[in-house]
């Protein structure tokens, strides 16, 4: 049993200290040795090719040899606490999948209270000539809350001029908002997350597309408790929140739920053929989104990583210990527990990834972003194939990664893995909408 330094994680969301165990329980993963001259090293920094280096409060130094990545069995996907196997789809949605999200929500994202605010649409502008004279587009007020200086998202809604009949729609959570004006987020920003959809041919194929900045849910930094819906749902108490209150995640893919409630309204949307969208934070948010609202019918995580599509028990890039101590707004204060002590989860990505079954998954990650695993984003969609094979659904037909640039998209889970890094390329768009198109069928 190794020791680990004493950690006092300041939860940043409650405003109060969380402690982690100072030693770590039988088969932890071990941290990486220090690199030579470890105390010559100042974190965190940047190597030559573009990865970074972190030393976590718990002195877990980024890991980015593979072949000390490490090997411990992932929880078991079909088997409940009490050792029954489950052997048939029935069986998983009745029995097993509420007992797996019922731990993803207690342990690791929180639980939407019966508080959160109402949620009120309202057209406030249309332009029939978008792109070009190709499409229509509508700004939608998705207000929380009653107050008219409270949270609000702006949502931008493009069909296809041309439409005759309701259309699939892709609905994309972004660090931008309509593709159309200046990003409303910082240059630096904007330019780091190129992830916009390419709205020209999304139009031309027949798909209306949905866009939003999911910081109008609710704001990304330390002190979002006092603000967004869950500054509405806690009301003017000042007690600390429980351990299993809603972090940030949770509440973005609350809002992102809303939103498809308001597309369900709209006579030019088919409602039952929603794509949802997300890249980095927010493809973890779409997964976690689509793991509780099934009337999404696909999602697309792009380059998620760690408690997104990457398996936590993985000592590479990212860890609990980092994305816990320095996003741990983002999640229930339950999830302090796992720093420093990854293989207690009783959860790992494969899980969040068969939450979402029977309905298709596409997941992408980028050579270059060894921060978010992608290797370990293909474990978890190859672990994830036993549930799809439950419903008679195609898995990844595979254990072994594909090359770079190639899609794996035979089955209903798809991955890709883009020579480059943290980004949605052209080419995962491309192949997205190649994927998608299976089962939005789009012009008809």
């Amino acid at each position: 049993m190794r020791l680990l330094p004493l950690l006092f994680a300041w939860c940043g969301t409650f405003g109060w200290p969380c402690l982690a165990a100072a030693t770590a329980p039988a088969g932890v993963v071990p941290a990486p040795a220090a690199p030579p001259a470890a105390a010559t090293v100042k974190y965190p920094f940047t190597d030559a090719d573009g990865n970074d280096h972190r030393q976590a409060p718990t002195g877990h130094i980024t890991n980015y040899d593979e072949a000390r990545a490490g090997t411990d069995p992932l929880p078991d996907l079909l088997k409940m606490p009490d050792g029954e196997i489950v052997r048939d789809a029935g069986a998983w949605l009745q029995k097993r999948r509420p007992d797996i999200l019922e731990q993803y929500a207690a342990r690791i994202y929180g639980r939407v209270p019966p508080t959160a605010p109402r949620v009120t649409f309202k057209v406030v502008e249309t332009d029939r000539n978008a792109v070009d004279g190709r499409a229509i587009r509508r700004e939608v007020l998705v207000r929380f809350g009653d107050r008219p200086d409270g949270p609000a998202v702006h949502l931008q809604v493009y069909v296809p001029a041309r439409a005759t009949r309701p259309v699939p729609l892709l609905l994309h959570a972004t660090f931008r908002g309509d593709p159309s004006a200046g990003p409303p987020v910082p240059e630096a920003l904007a330019r780091r997350f190129q992830e916009i959809g390419p709205l020209a041919e999304i139009i031309a194929r027949g798909y209306g597309y949905a866009v939003y900045r999911y910081t109008e849910i609710q704001p990304d930094n330390p002190h979002t408790a006092q603000a967004g819906v869950i500054g509405l749902a806690r009301g003017t108490g000042d007690h600390p929140p429980a351990g299993d209150a809603w972090g940030a995640l949770s509440a973005w893919a609350w809002g992102t739920s809303r939103i498809l409630d308001y597309l369900a309204t709209d006579p030019a949307v088919d409602a039952r053929r929603v794509a949802l969208i997300g890249h980095s934070r927010l493809g973890k948010m779409v997964l976690w989104a689509g793991a509780q609202d099934p009337r999404f019918a696909v999602v697309f995580a792009s380059c998620s990583g760690e408690m997104g599509a990457a398996l936590a028990r993985r000592d590479f890039g990212e860890t609990i210990d980092d994305i816990a101590t320095a996003y741990g707004y983002q999640f229930a204060a339950n999830f302090q527990h796992y720093v420093g002590r990854w293989n207690e989860l009783p959860v790992d990505a494969h899980m969040l990834i068969a939450l979402n079954a029977p309905r298709p998954v596409f997941i992408t990650g980028g050579s270059r972003d060894l921060w978010a695993d992608p290797r370990g984003e293909f474990l978890a969609a190859v672990a994830a194939g036993p549930v799809y094979r439950l419903f008679g659904r195609k898995d990844l037909g595979t254990t072994e990664p594909p090359p770079l640039d190639t899609t794996l998209a035979a089955g209903d889970l798809a991955f890709r893995e883009h020579a480059g890094g943290h980004t949605i390329t052209a080419e995962d768009w491309q192949a997205f909408l190649e994927f998608a198109g299976r089962y939005l069928r789009p012009g008809t």
